[in-house]
């Protein structure tokens, strides 16, 4: 399948939820650390191209699609602004719109599955924020975590209810019309980078830690999880869960692999993917094809493949 190149560091790739040739991609200059950042949408065919880009002054440390209108982009940045892109408009009229309340970098965003019109942010400065795209400022401000928050992520079925990962080492379980969060996994002992939900069973969820490992956990009994996941080398930046198999989830890591489980079977770890030359920050699984993968890396490079195949098979 083919490769993209990009001239900064990847840092998230998302398939579009409208589209199945279409991805964008979140990078940023100089390993995030400094310099500007910029937005890729790609088309997916023999060859990948080019269908819009946007410029940065920041990193762009994550990105997500809308899931109500096919042509948006919400974009989390480095300055801890939001960014909100519509591909439909011409560069110059982008973006459409910059929501800064974050105090530090935003490093998590998430569209509503069920409630179409909101998203999640989540940042370093320690809270998870809630918006929708017709306001200009946030609806509500979770604030709970110790340290960063680093991921956020909507319930997939249950559209008041979302998790969030922080460095604190705890995942946390929110419900928007309760004051406060409503259960708090202490997950982990070191910090927490990503965490998702299960697209079949709303019970479940998988966090990703610098411990090396995923944990996958019932929130219905939550005291040891379900399901530990060990075999990367190092950090394990995102995981994330298949949108066609109940029991698989796909994971990238600081050990520059991307790997699939099933925790459901005694060998869990179903494939191991090697081709990422520096970190592997972001991973994605298409919607609309059955184990179609994305996955970008400090290494500049897009790679878009068949679960079982090469991607550097051209």
């Amino acid at each position: 399948m083919p490769v993209f190149k990009t001239p900064f560091n990847g840092y998230s790739v998302k398939f579009s939820p409208f589209y199945e040739n279409q991805v964008a991609v979140a990078t940023a200059q100089n390993f995030g650390i400094l310099g500007n950042g910029r937005i890729h949408v790609l088309q997916l065919g023999p060859t990948i191209t080019e269908r819009a880009a946007f410029d940065t002054a920041d990193g762009v440390y994550n990105l997500c699609w809308s899931e109500s209108h096919d042509s948006l982009i919400v974009a989390a940045i480095a300055d801890g602004s939001l960014k909100i892109y519509d591909l439909s408009l011409p560069p110059a009229s982008n973006p459409i719109r910059s929501l800064h309340e974050h105090a530090r970098e935003c490093h998590g965003v998430d569209f509503n599955t069920v409630r179409k019109d909101s998203f999640l942010s989540a940042s370093w400065d320690d809270t998870v924020k809630l918006w929708t795209v017709d306001r200009p400022a946030s609806v509500r401000t979770f604030k709970e975590h110790a340290y960063c928050v680093y991921s956020a992520a909507w319930n997939p079925r249950h559209a008041d209810i979302f998790a969030s990962a922080s460095g604190d080492c705890t995942a946390r379980i929110w419900d928007v019309r309760e004051p406060g969060s409503t259960m708090i996994l202490p997950a982990h002992e070191f910090e927490i980078l990503s965490c998702d939900w299960n697209k079949y069973d709303d019970c479940i969820i998988a966090t990703a830690s610098v411990d090396k490992s995923i944990k996958v956990w019932d929130v219905r009994n939550y005291r040891v999880p379900i399901a530990v996941l060990n075999g990367h080398g190092y950090a394990v930046r995102k995981v994330k869960f298949s949108p066609h198999k109940l029991s698989v989830l796909a994971s990238c890591s600081y050990d520059m692999t991307i790997c699939l489980w099933d925790y459901m079977v005694e060998d869990s770890l179903i494939g191991r993917y090697d081709h990422h030359t520096e970190f592997a920050v972001g991973v994605d699984m298409s919607v609309h094809v059955d184990g179609l993968m994305a996955s970008t890396g400090w290494d500049e490079l897009v790679y878009v493949w068949q679960h079982g195949t090469d991607p550097r098979a051209p």
